[in-house]
């Protein structure tokens, strides 16, 4: 049966990578500060990168401040990574990066939008309201989502790492409960690559999790310290989504490709 998951790990072998582009439109980084625009660039990005590319990650956040043109743009970049993964003959994954979390009626709405209005194939999730927040997204089992567990942003302490009575923090009983949620291989966690023994303490907790591992670059992550600690033992289960390094480079196509090879020479010498 296929899955979300086995989508991405076709993917993952097919390209020879574990790199996440992320396509976030700062508006500093734009032309004019227009969905036209940002559309353009996240457009030029996709045709440069999409061969080193093992997903490709939207921020909602920056097709939305430009309005309902915003989401149109969105829409149609979404599209166009379609259109480049029939040309390189391989289906490259979309993580819609939206954060999203609410009760079920309201985040049936949000996956309709997600998966069949803008045509994701991903999306990150709020599990903060339990199950049943997160049950929409994940009833069809070719449609997956990355449940926030470890955040990369330095206040992620505040909430996350609040010891229960049973002696795990918060975000490891997350990471507990999505690996009995996992039914459908469908389910995978977001733990930053800014906090490396977390991200052990996860592993351990949930040993078949894809994670997604931000904080690589402008963040301060480092990949070496992030692929000790988050591989499975089949060498994949985690994506590093990386953004601003790769899109402000001057040639954001040679910027994705050492990234990726150095990933995954990193992960070759961690196997010797």
């Amino acid at each position: 049966m296929e899955t979300f998951f086995s989508f991405l790990e076709r993917r993952v072998d097919d390209c020879s990578s574990l790199l996440c582009i992320g396509l976030d439109p700062h508006i500093p980084d734009l032309k004019e500060a227009s969905a036209a625009s940002a559309l353009d660039f996240c457009l030029t990005l996709v045709k440069q990168t999409a061969p080193y590319a093992a997903a490709f990650k939207p921020n909602a956040a920056f097709f939305e401040i430009f309005g309902a043109e915003g989401w149109t743009a969105l829409k149609q970049v979404i599209e166009a990574i379609s259109q480049e993964s029939k040309r390189l003959g391989s289906m490259i994954p979309v993580i819609l990066d939206a954060k999203r979390g609410d009760i079920a009626s309201t985040a049936d709405a949000y996956a309709q939008s997600a998966f069949e209005h803008l045509g994701a194939h991903c999306i990150t999730l709020n599990p903060y309201l339990g199950k049943d927040s997160i049950d929409p997204f994940i009833k069809d089992h070719e449609k997956g989502v990355f449940l926030l567990c470890k955040t990369s942003n330095p206040g992620s302490g505040d909430l996350q790492d609040v010891h229960l009575e049973n002696g795990l923090t918060l975000y490891e009983h997350v990471a507990k409960l999505a690996q009995t949620w996992n039914t459908k291989n469908n389910i995978g966690l977001v733990v930053g690559a800014t906090h490396v023994d977390s991200m052990r303490r996860v592993r351990a907790a949930a040993p078949d999790l894809w994670f997604l591992a931000p904080g690589i670059g402008a963040q301060g992550g480092e990949l070496e310290s992030a692929l000790k600690a988050g591989l499975r033992k089949d060498g994949k289960g985690i994506l590093f989504p990386v953004s601003r390094g790769i899109s402000r480079a001057t040639n954001p196509a040679k910027a994705a490709a050492e990234l990726r090879d150095q990933i995954m020479n990193i992960k070759r010498e961690l196997k010797h």
